[in-house]
């Protein structure tokens, strides 16, 4: 089930199951997940793209590894906030993943994560070599830790009423 609104998603969210996080790229697919109180990203993994089948493969060992309850997609909108092709792209690969999951999917602005992660990782010193092998997956932290914070302020504004 694809939800584009931030609330609804939360709505639709099983209690203490965390989330996992994608940013997808032509070549590779950065994972990241959340803990089951929704609180912190975690950036996982990367994984080297091949087919369809054979990634939402892999991803599905990871929700059940995971026990994950929703998944994020990275939207790479433009800097206006057009879509383009890579959001065509992601939101295909949402219809798809989402005829192999009863599980909530949402997607989150990624614009600029990718400029985030690399300047932390900068900022830690990491080695070039290094920082190629872990950007994507730490971008993915980004984006799902995106979603974790609006969903705490969706969660304070919804106890304040």
């Amino acid at each position: 089930m694809i939800i584009e609104d931030m609330a609804e998603f939360a709505g639709a969210l099983p209690s203490m199951r965390a989330l996992i996080g994608l940013d997808l790229g032509e070549k590779t697919i950065g994972v990241a997940v959340s803990d089951g109180f929704l609180s912190v990203a975690t950036p996982l993994e990367t994984v080297r793209r091949k087919k369809f089948g054979v990634d939402a493969a892999r991803l599905a060992e990871i929700i059940t590894e995971r026990n994950i309850g929703g998944l994020v997609l990275g939207l790479p909108r433009n800097m206006d906030g057009s879509e383009g092709p890579r959001c065509q792209s992601t939101r295909a690969f949402a219809r798809n993943f989402d005829k192999l999951t009863p599980l909530p999917i949402t997607f989150w602005d990624e614009r600029l994560s990718t400029v985030a992660a690399e300047r932390a990782l900068l900022e830690a010193d990491t080695s070039r070599k290094r920082r190629a092998e872990v950007i994507d997956h730490v971008a993915a932290g980004y984006i799902l830790q995106g979603v974790l914070d609006r969903l705490a302020f969706l969660r304070r504004e919804e106890n304040a009423r």
